[in-house]
């Protein structure tokens, strides 16, 4: 891999961490064959709820002195950094979540603290990125035309520390070809066409048909679900994707026209993973305004920029029985453990929360988890 003078006294550095940095973006690049670094406009580091890292990774980020070069967000931390006794979290979580914060804020790292950073900060079409959380990674590549891999928590501080990353993967035109097409029937829910589609398709491209035309909302859901249940980084949407004519279609097809699932008596209803948007808060306060006050538990997760920006509509749903909650979601705290059964409407939460939460999850559109959440 070619490196710049520049780039060569970085590996050399006095400097600790940006020495370590160097090292693991060459590392990164000589194990894919990447013939050089390239700057990035972002990053955006993952897995920093202490539910996560645990005290080996608060302890490593706090050993870490330098500055980010570039716009660095952070995806949602393990409880609400305000609100996070109502959450049920403890002193002991608060407090170390607190240090991994301070640390992250001392390397000059944006709180955003979402998984839906394109809703707080312009991202174009072309644009090379170092994102690490699945959902945004998977929007910003399909839906916006970015472009950035899967990048780890690591590799993305590490870009964001040097402002490189190393160019291979779908930073080159050639590699984001599809590799499979499917066609999405019309009146599947588009969190559990992803989920389907993820199952099926692996870590491969899909080329994707809607008989029903997404709004960006319907393709955030998609792509979140798609690269949880599968680990594909992209999608092509047709009319949609800005690539989607640059690529023969692929021969091989797939329909996806339904899930199976078990049922259980949810005693949470979990809303908003990934973040919902403006839109989305609208249309639950709409929901809950037709069919009454909330009777079970109902945790509602969007960015602390959107509920401020939406200050009064927060209020109004709250006002009818539901907990609006920043920061943070359902699978990256560990408030979620208590619970038996989760009912959500993200096809992510479907295929996460048993894993990381040890609870039985089941999967509702937005409208059955309010007319549960009401009953």
């Amino acid at each position: 891999m070619f490196l710049s003078k520049d780039e060569e006294k970085l590996l050399e550095s006095g400097d600790y961490t940006i020495r370590k940095c160097m090292e693991i973006l060459v590392a990164v690049g000589k194990i894919f064959d990447a013939d050089r670094l390239i700057k990035i406009k972002s990053a955006q580091i993952s897995g920093i709820s202490y539910d996560n890292i645990g005290d080996a990774g608060l302890e490593w980020l706090e050993s870490l002195n330098a500055k980010v070069k570039v716009l660095t967000l952070c995806n949602p931390a393990g409880m609400d950094l305000i609100r996070w006794k109502e959450m049920g979290i403890d002193k002991d979580f608060y407090e170390k979540q607190m240090r991994v914060i301070n640390a992250l804020k001392k390397l000059g790292v944006s709180l955003s603290l979402t998984c839906t950073p394109y809703y707080l900060v312009e991202i174009n079409y072309g644009d090379h990125l170092a994102w690490a959380e699945s959902s945004a990674i998977v929007y910003a590549n399909s839906v916006i035309g970015a472009r950035t891999n899967r990048e780890s928590g690591i590799t993305a501080l590490a870009s964001a520390i040097i402002g490189k990353t190393p160019n291979y993967g779908l930073h080159i035109k050639d590699n984001r070809a599809p590799h499979v097409r499917v066609i999405i029937d019309e009146g599947m829910d588009p969190a559990i066409a992803g989920y389907e589609t993820g199952r099926i398709v692996k870590d491969r491209i899909p080329f994707v048909e809607f008989k029903k035309k997404l709004n960006n909302n319907g393709l955030k859901a998609f792509g979140a679900a798609l690269a949880a249940s599968g680990g594909s980084p992209m999608f092509h949407a047709k009319e949609i994707t800005p690539e989607w004519r640059d690529f023969e279609i692929p021969s091989e097809k797939i329909v996806i026209d339904g899930l199976k699932q078990e049922s259980c008596e949810p005693d949470l209803i979990a809303i908003g993973c990934p973040h919902l948007s403006k839109e989305e808060l609208k249309t639950v306060y709409d929901l809950l305004s037709k069919m009454g006050k909330v009777k079970k538990t109902l945790w509602i997760f969007t960015s602390r920029k959107i509920a401020w920006e939406n200050k009064k509509l927060v209020e109004k749903i709250e006002n009818l029985g539901a907990k609006v909650f920043s920061d943070t979601c359902m699978v990256v705290s560990p408030a979620t453990r208590r619970f038996e059964c989760v009912m959500t409407n993200s096809g992510k939460a479907l295929e996460y929360l048993p894993k990381t939460k040890n609870v039985r999850a089941i999967f509702g559109n937005l409208r059955e988890c309010i007319e549960v959440a009401t009953k």
